[in-house]
């Protein structure tokens, strides 16, 4: 009898495989960074080829640990970055270029070409998005238009596409050797292409984009036996059988499966959830409306999503770019050494603005400074616009749903940082729990999987498994935190308007 379910969590910063007991605890790990590629300003990339080499590596490196073999596990899940895209040739295996990641913004041009007929918005009543760089759809476009030879191909229909989990998928089973070619609604969903509530790919905004339906993966549910992995494998003839999101993945894992309940997880970016149940939530405050999962034959779940782009991608910034610190948790050590900010705030649009602005001509500011300021206040500073950018979220959730959050369920790489999670609660004015798994991303990929094959019997077991680890409580007065919010907000007015025909 297999004992454990092992999860593919391919992150936007690095490829882990994460083995899972029946418990949800975690047995052992494999971890691999990959290279983040910017030829230019507004562009990234990542190397397929190697998101894929540094899976099979950490897959091994996870078994290894917890000297595991493949009849030791039940099932695979898959969980991914979910914008960044991938187009192959179906008969080398080949990617055609680069993966354009979600964060990338260089389909602007795209973006306005395609809402010159009826704005932002054209096609935000099916699939719940807004026009945007950010979402898989304008990737694929600017691949066909500036790739040699890719659109021609892909007529031909020799092309394929898929999110990272698409590309691990039939890598995974066997590639050119009979690779399964799908992914589920919930990646589906960020494409721009799939119709919310037919959960299919939408002919008429496909030819409005111009891109052949051929390239696409076949839409499935979150939890079902997609294949089994191939004979090379170290995991052979173990079944995939769980694929989500990464943010949905998450959100699962914190067992919030019903309605009313939310997750916001602190990685690259910051992504908060709202589950809205079966039913299909269409925001007035910015966010976007996505699948939150579908198992099986049973119905689909809905949320509604507060998408940050830079978050923990700033720590990496000042970390890489700047020097500032050596090591992510140097932060909260420069942070601890000051008492505020200072008066300096930092509002990192990097990539432009996510919800709830959806500015993608912001850029980034830090603001504030006088001489008083030092490499403290910065570094406190960048650790509170992760919070202020999530209460911008939550005020937008709470103005949709009508009702205030009570509390934050939180998981991700920054709930390591006891500084931010007491700022956030503060700057909130709500309680934030972390749970005792904090990497719940792998850990509801797992549970997708492990329901598929049975492993686990139900969402009652799985909610079972849930334990709270750390709880904050907000100390800050109120006078107080309308101050930060109201400076924070002056700070965002001063990132917009940036980018224009000459400036990028």
């Amino acid at each position: 009898m297999a004992d454990y379910v092992l999860a593919i969590d391919q992150g936007t910063t690095s490829s882990r495989a994460i083995i899972f007991d029946k418990s949800g605890s975690i047995v052992s790990t494999g971890q691999l960074e990959h290279e983040q590629i910017f030829p230019k300003a507004g562009w990234v990339e990542h190397d397929p080829k190697e998101i894929w080499n540094n899976t099979r590596e950490v897959i091994g490196q996870a078994l290894a640990k917890a000297d595991l073999t493949r009849h030791d596990i039940a099932a695979v899940g898959i969980t991914n970055q979910r914008e960044t895209a991938v187009v192959w040739d179906k008969t080398t295996g080949e990617p055609v270029y680069n993966a354009i990641v979600w964060q990338d913004t260089r389909t602007q041009d795209i973006v306005d070409r395609l809402a010159a007929d009826g704005g932002v918005e054209r096609f935000k009543a099916k699939v719940g998005l807004p026009l945007a760089t950010y979402f898989s759809g304008t990737k694929i476009v600017w691949i066909l238009e500036n790739v040699e030879g890719a659109r021609e191909k892909a007529e031909a229909g020799d092309l394929l596409f898929g999110t990272t989990d698409s590309w691990v998928l039939w890598n995974l089973t066997g590639g050119v050797e009979g690779g399964v070619h799908a992914t589920d609604v919930t990646n589906a969903s960020r494409t721009m292409f799939m119709d919310l509530e037919t959960l299919a790919w939408d002919d008429e905004i496909l030819a409005a984009f111009g891109v052949p339906r051929s390239m696409l993966p076949e839409i499935k549910s979150s939890s079902e036996v997609y294949g089994t992995a191939e004979a090379s494998s170290l995991l052979r003839e173990t079944p995939i059988a769980g694929i989500l999101g990464d943010q949905q993945a998450a959100t699962f894992g914190q067992a919030a499966f019903e309605a009313g309940e939310a997750k916001n997880t602190y990685g690259t970016g910051n992504f908060l959830i709202f589950n809205t149940g079966t039913d299909i939530v269409h925001s007035k405050n910015g966010l976007l409306t996505t699948v939150g999962y579908k198992l099986g034959d049973a119905p689909v779940h809905y949320a509604l999503e507060g998408s940050i782009a830079v978050t923990g991608s700033l720590i990496q910034w000042l970390r890489d770019n700047l020097g500032l610190i050596s090591s992510a948790a140097e932060v909260e050590e420069l942070a601890k050494g000051v008492e505020d900010n200072g008066g300096a705030y930092f509002v990192p649009a990097f990539s432009g603005l996510f919800a709830p602005y959806w500015r993608p001509d912001a850029r980034g500011a830090l603001v504030g400074l006088t001489r008083y300021v030092n490499k403290g206040h910065i570094a406190r500073a960048a650790l509170e616009a992760i919070a202020f950018q999530t209460r911008d979220v939550i005020e937008a959730v709470n103005a949709d749903a009508g009702v205030d959050l009570t509390e934050l369920r939180v998981d991700g790489g920054a709930t390591a940082n006891d500084t931010l999670l007491q700022f956030q609660a503060d700057i909130l004015g709500v309680p934030v729990v972390r749970p005792v798994v904090a990497e719940t991303t792998a850990l509801g990929a797992a549970y997708a999987a492990g329901l598929a094959v049975g492993f686990w019997s139900g969402l009652d077991e799985l909610s079972a498994n849930w334990q709270e680890d750390t709880r904050w409580t907000p100390s800050m007065d109120e006078d107080e935190r309308a101050r930060l919010d109201r400076n924070w907000k002056k700070a965002v007015t001063k990132t917009l308007d940036w980018v224009d025909d000459d400036v990028r």
